[in-house]
C-alpha cells in the first residue's frame, strides 16, 4: 500500500461482496421458488390420483330398484398405494346421507358442486388431502345424488418434498459455490485493467511523462484522460524549467568568458602582489562559475535527451579516442599521460551525444583531480557487459559517504581548493541509467580513484 494515500477500502472486496451477496440472495430465492413449484407439482399429482379414484367409484355406482349399489373397483384404492403406506379414507353419501365409509370426511351437499373439489383438512389427528365429486343417478321413477370423497394422508408427499428440498439445497449450494468462484474471477477480470494501468505508470522512469496510450475500458477513459492532461502539464513545466536552465547557463558562460579574458589581460599589467593575488582569485572564481554553468547546461541536455534516446551503433573505443584527442591539450598542460586499453572494438547501441557527454565528464574529473606527471588509464571491455573503467592517481574518494558523491552538487571533503561543481558524476550516472547501466566508485589499493561506467 502506497504511503500517504487515504484508503477507504478495497474496490475488489466491495465488488466481490456485492456479487457474492447477490448470488446468495439468488440462491435462496431459487430454493424457495423451486421447492414451491415442486410441492405444487407433487400436490397436483396426488390430486389427480385422488380424483381418478373418486371417478372410478362413481363410475361403479348404479341405481337398482331405487337402491344405490356400489361395487368398488380394485384399482380405485390400489392406485393410492405409496412407499410410506399412507392411510386412505373414503365416504359415500346419498342425498347427504352416509351410505358407507368414514363419517366426518368432507362432502358436498346436494347440488353444490359441478366439478371435483380438493381440499386439505385434518382427520383423526392427521393431515389429509381429499377429493370430492358428485353424480346424479336416475332410475325409472327415482332421482338421487351420490357424493364420493376419497382422502389420503400425506406422509409420502412429505418424504418426496424432503427429498426434493435436499436435492434443491445441494444444487443451490453448488450454484452458490460456483457463483463465488465466478465472482472472484469476474472481480479479478474487472480490476485487471486498473492493475495494468497502475503497473504501466509505476514502471515509467521519473521523467517519462508521455500520455497513456494503451487501451482502457470506457469506465476508465475519464480517469486516463485526466491523468494524461496532468502529465502533459507536468511535461510542459519540466521542459520549461530545463529550457530555462539551459538558456541561463548558455547566457552566463559567454559573458564569463569575456570577463576572464579581460581579467587575464589585467593580470599581466598589475605589478603589486596583493593586486595580482586578487586578480588570480577573480580568475579562479570566473573559472568555477564557467565550469558550473557548463555542467548545468550538460545536465539539462542529459535530462532532456534521457527520455528520448536517439540510439545508433557506436564503437566505444573510437568514441574514447576522439575524447582523448580533444582533452589532450589539458592533459599535456599537467604532463598527464592518457592511455586507452582495448583489445577489440566494443560496439553498443546508444545515444552518441549523451555517451560523449557522460564519459567526457568522467575523464575531465580524472584530469582535474590527478597530480601533475601522473597516469590515467582507460580500459574498455565488452564482457560481461560493455564498460569503461577510468583509473587515476589522484586523492581518490573519501572513505565515508562514497555513494553520496553521485548526488547533485555533492563533493568530497578531500578535494577542497579544486574547482568543481559536483555535477560531473551525476551527469555520468544519468547517462548510464538512461542506457540501462550504472556507475560504481571505488578507491584503488595503491591510491587513486577508479570509476566504472557500464551499459
Amino acid at each position: 500500500m502506497a504511503e500517504g494515500v487515504n484508503v477507504t477500502g478495497s474496490l475488489r472486496n466491495r465488488l466481490a461482496v456485492s456479487l457474492i451477496g447477490g448470488a446468495a440472495v439468488l440462491t435462496i430465492l431459487l430454493f424457495i421458488v423451486v421447492r414451491a413449484y415442486a410441492a405444487q407439482i407433487a400436490q397436483q399429482g396426488q390430486d389427480s390420483i385422488l380424483a381418478a379414484s373418486v371417478s372410478s367409484i362413481l363410475d361403479a355406482a348404479i341405481l337398482r330398484e331405487g337402491t344405490v349399489e356400489v361395487d368398488f373397483p380394485y384399482a380405485s384404492f390400489s392406485m393410492l398405494s405409496t412407499d410410506a403406506d399412507d392411510r386412505v379414507f373414503y365416504a359415500i353419501y346419498q342425498d347427504d346421507k352416509l351410505l358407507s365409509g368414514y363419517e366426518g370426511l368432507p362432502h358436498t351437499p346436494e347440488g353444490a358442486m359441478a366439478r371435483t373439489v380438493h381440499q386439505t383438512a385434518s382427520y383423526d389427528g392427521v393431515a389429509i388431502r381429499s377429493a370430492t365429486d358428485v353424480r346424479t343417478l336416475v332410475g325409472a321413477d327415482t332421482r338421487t345424488i351420490i357424493s364420493v370423497t376419497v382422502a389420503q394422508t400425506q406422509d409420502a408427499l412429505q418424504v418426496t418434498l424432503a427429498d426434493i428440498s435436499r436435492n434443491v439445497a445441494l444444487y443451490g449450494t453448488g450454484f452458490f459455490l460456483l457463483s463465488v468462484l465466478l465472482s472472484f474471477w469476474a472481480t479479478a477480470t474487472t480490476i485487471n485493467p486498473l492493475k495494468r494501468l497502475t503497473s504501466s505508470v509505476t514502471k515509467r522512469g521519473p521523467k517519462d511523462l508521455s500520455p497513456v496510450a494503451s487501451p482502457v475500458p470506457v469506465e476508465m477513459a475519464s480517469l486516463v484522460a485526466s491523468l494524461n492532461r496532468l502529465m502533459g502539464r507536468l511535461d510542459t513545466s519540466l521542459h520549461q524549467s530545463e529550457d530555462f536552465i539551459a538558456e541561463a547557463a548558455h547566457r552566463v558562460r559567454t559573458p564569463l568568458a569575456t570577463v576572464r579574458s579581460h581579467a587575464e589581460a589585467t593580470l599581466q599589467r598589475v605589478d603589486r602582489d596583493e593586486n595580482r593575488q586578487a586578480m588570480r582569485a577573480m580568475i579562479r572564481a570566473i573559472d568555477e562559475s564557467s565550469r558550473a554553468a557548463g555542467q548545468l547546461l550538460d545536465h539539462a541536455m542529459t535530462t532532456f535527451r534521457a527520455d528520448h534516446l536517439e540510439r545508433t551503433s557506436i564503437d566505444l573505443v573510437e568514441l574514447l579516442n576522439e575524447l582523448v584527442l580533444r582533452l589532450s591539450p589539458v592533459a599535456e598542460m599537467k604532463d598527464i599521460n592518457l592511455t586507452i586499453i582495448a583489445d577489440e572494438p566494443v560496439i553498443v547501441e546508444g545515444d552518441s551525444i549523451l555517451l560523449q557527454n557522460g564519459i567526457r565528464n568522467l575523464i575531465d574529473n580524472a584530469l582535474k583531480y590527478s597530480p601533475a606527471e601522473s597516469d590515467i588509464t582507460i580500459r574498455v571491455a565488452a564482457s560481461p557487459r560493455p564498460s569503461i573503467q577510468i583509473r587515476d592517481q589522484g586523492p581518490g574518494f573519501p572513505s565515508e559517504g562514497i555513494e553520496d558523491l553521485l548526488t547533485r552538487f555533492s563533493r568530497g571533503d578531500n578535494v577542497k581548493g579544486i574547482i568543481g561543481s559536483g555535477l560531473g558524476l551525476t551527469i555520468a550516472q544519468d547517462v548510464a541509467i538512461a542506457h540501462g547501466g550504472e556507475i560504481s566508485l571505488e578507491n584503488q589499493p595503491g591510491g587513486g580513484a577508479c570509476v566504472t561506467f557500464s551499459l
